[in-house]
């Protein structure tokens, strides 16, 4: 069973689709890969935000889009979502798993491959916070560098998106560049992480 969690990019484009006037829900739910129950959650929380249909884009703003992900998320009585509840209950193989030095992302393979698909975010909070996944080791001092001599390269999961190529939900990878110094930040987006992929990012 797959559990998913909201995110601010999946919010953002069934909003953005909808103030474009030209969609109904049905085509914005098979475009952004949820159900239509759900672009209509989205869509209602946006207009009690204040959304106003022809209104621009320029009204998707972070404050907006902070308060509609606040109204349509789910209740976590116990603190923590279906996701969270799916990983406790397969603490036990996840422990194992990484006690062989498994990385995480293989971790996540293999829960997949029993049905179990959480957010990979999820899965690393819980490794974290429930079996020291992670942990810090002894800090070791690095010289800054001088501006523009190292560029920080790395792949993050942003979770299940839907492919219009495919037809399908696949994960969505974001290629970050990030300048040592200055911190300035460059994504590219990829449905993999192969090899030509990191050179069209570059």
């Amino acid at each position: 069973m797959a559990y998913r969690e909201i995110t601010v990019i999946e919010i953002k484009e069934v909003l953005r689709l909808w103030l474009r006037n030209e969609m109904g829900l049905r085509p914005i739910a098979e475009t952004v890969g949820v159900a239509r129950k759900t672009v209509r959650r989205y869509i209602e929380a946006g207009q009690a935000a204040g959304l106003v249909r022809g209104g621009g884009e320029g009204q998707l703003t972070d404050a907006l889009l902070g308060t509609v992900i606040e109204a349509v998320r789910p209740e976590r009585p116990a603190g923590h979502g279906a996701a969270w509840e799916a990983c406790r209950a397969e603490h036990d193989r996840i422990k194992a798993w990484l006690g062989k030095d498994l990385r995480l992302t293989k971790v996540a393979d293999l829960l997949a491959r029993r049905g179990v698909e959480v957010p990979y975010r999820t899965l690393h909070r819980y490794a974290a916070d429930e079996l020291g996944f992670g942990g810090r080791g002894t800090t070791v001092p690095v010289a800054d560098g001088e501006p523009g001599h190292e560029l920080q390269v790395d792949f993050g999961r942003l979770g299940i998106m839907f492919d219009p190529e495919t037809g399908r939900r696949r994960a969505l990878w974001a290629l970050i560049f990030t300048a040592h110094v200055s911190r300035h930040t460059f994504v590219w987006l990829s449905w993999r992480q192969q090899l030509d992929d990191v050179i069209a990012g570059m």
